[in-house]
């Protein structure tokens, strides 16, 4: 009988066992996964959890960012400092996006 001891434990899984969970999951549902910028949705799914991590950091930085720049400005620059946060958000998403596509696709490939 094996016990709970014997069995590794899931976040110390070898290389081989990362690939072949990556390689096990579908590149586009990964990529539509994160097109929700800053949650790395797709990275959860992929077990990608050092990517996750990042993504979430880079986000939050953006929105604290965006919240301390935008505490003392003028009221007229909240449309052009809305516009600034927008496009960093989108920018977080299409990177996340092709990075999990592209990860999930040579994870299959190899």
């Amino acid at each position: 009988m094996t016990s709970a001891s014997d069995s590794p434990a899931p976040d110390r899984l070898d290389a081989a066992a990362r690939k072949a969970v990556l390689a096990a999951s579908a590149p586009w549902l990964a990529a539509l996964l994160n097109l929700v910028p800053g949650l790395g949705s797709g990275y959860i799914y992929q077990r990608r959890w050092r990517a996750y991590w990042i993504t979430s950091a880079v986000a939050t930085s953006w929105f604290v960012l965006g919240a301390v720049l935008g505490s003392g400005g003028e009221a007229g620059t909240a449309p052009r400092d809305q516009l600034i946060g927008l496009a960093g958000l989108l920018l977080l998403a299409a990177v996340t996006m092709t990075e999990a596509f592209l990860a999930g696709r040579k994870a299959r490939m190899d």
